[in-house]
């Protein structure tokens, strides 16, 4: 879990992903066209991927573990999550209010 917080606090944005989940490419997708450059960590692709995203769903309930987004170091959600937050406008402060953007 340390290094779950680590990560997610090097950044204004971050997204916890694996590289063959559709849902993670979407709300990827969805930040870079916010105008944020989050950090990507591809779970499947780092040594301690495995352990990362048990700590998700243990800490966060996050299940499926992936996506898991992170905005300002707190937690946001999983893809339903930003999706909602996205919908009522509500994604996009929380981007500018962590300087993930500057619009």
């Amino acid at each position: 879990m340390e290094r779950v917080r680590d990560l997610a606090s090097k950044k204004a944005a971050v997204i916890f992903t694996k590289s063959s989940c559709c849902m993670c490419h979407s709300i990827k997708t969805l930040f870079y066209e916010l105008g944020a450059s989050p950090a990507i960590h591809e779970l499947d692709k780092d040594p301690q991927g495995r352990d990362m995203e048990r700590a998700l769903f243990r800490v966060f309930g996050s299940n499926p573990a992936v996506p898991a987004v992170f905005v300002g170091g707190r937690f946001v959600g999983s893809a339903k999550d930003v999706i909602s937050f996205h919908v009522d406008g509500s994604l996009k402060q929380m981007l500018k209010d962590s300087k993930a953007i500057w619009l």
